[in-house]
C-alpha cells in the first residue's frame, strides 16, 4: 500500500509544525525544508486547518500551528482523512466491481482484513510519538529562520492595541 503524496506531505507539515509548538510557522518554512512546492503545500494546509489538525492565522504576520495537542492527532485519523480511497483493488468498489470471480474469491476478504491491521497500527500511534526527539528533527530541518515565535505575536497585538 502507498500513501498520496497528498498525505505524505501532510503528515510532513504536521511534524514541522509539532517540533515548532511555540512557533507560528510560515508555509514557505514547511515548503522550503521538504523541497514541496509551495502551492501544492498550501491546499494541504487549508485542508488540515479546515480538518482541525492545523490553526491557521491569515495575514502578513500570519502562519500554522497545531489546532489540538500532538497527542490528540492520531496517525489513522489524519491518514484516513487525507487519503482519497482505500480500495485496493475492484473488487472493493460495491458499484463498479466488475471482476467475474468475486463471488469465489477470497481475495477482498484477505485484504480487507490486511487494511484493517494497517490501521490498527497506525491508529495506537500520535503525532506526539512521531516528534519525541524534537531538537534532532529541528536540527535536521535546518531550524527554519521563518517561524515567528507566537509570543512575538502576542507582544506585537498588545502594542497596537494600546
Amino acid at each position: 500500500m502507498r500513501l498520496t503524496d497528498h498525505t505524505d506531505y501532510s503528515l510532513r507539515t504536521l511534524i514541522y509544525v509539532a517540533v515548532h509548538p511555540d512557533e507560528l510557522v510560515h508555509v514557505q518554512a514547511v515548503a522550503d525544508a521538504f523541497d514541496i512546492p509551495k502551492n501544492h503545500l498550501v491546499k494541504i494546509v487549508q485542508k488540515l486547518g479546515q480538518l482541525g489538525f492545523l490553526h491557521t492565522v491569515r495575514g502578513r504576520s500570519g502562519g500554522i500551528r497545531l489546532g489540538r495537542p500532538p497527542e490528540r492527532i492520531g496517525l489513522g485519523e489524519v491518514v484516513r482523512a487525507m487519503e482519497p480511497d482505500f480500495a485496493m483493488v475492484e473488487c472493493f468498489h460495491q458499484g463498479e466491481n466488475a471482476c467475474v470471480i468475486t463471488s469465489a474469491c477470497n481475495l477482498r476478504g484477505v485484504l480487507g482484513e490486511a487494511l484493517r491491521a494497517y490501521f490498527d497500527v497506525l491508529d495506537r500511534y500520535t503525532l506526539a510519538d512521531l516528534v519525541d526527539r524534537p531538537g534532532v528533527l529541528r536540527r535536521l530541518l535546518g531550524d527554519a529562520a521563518a517561524a515567528i515565535p507566537i509570543t512575538d505575536i502576542k507582544v506585537k497585538r498588545r502594542t497596537a492595541t494600546t
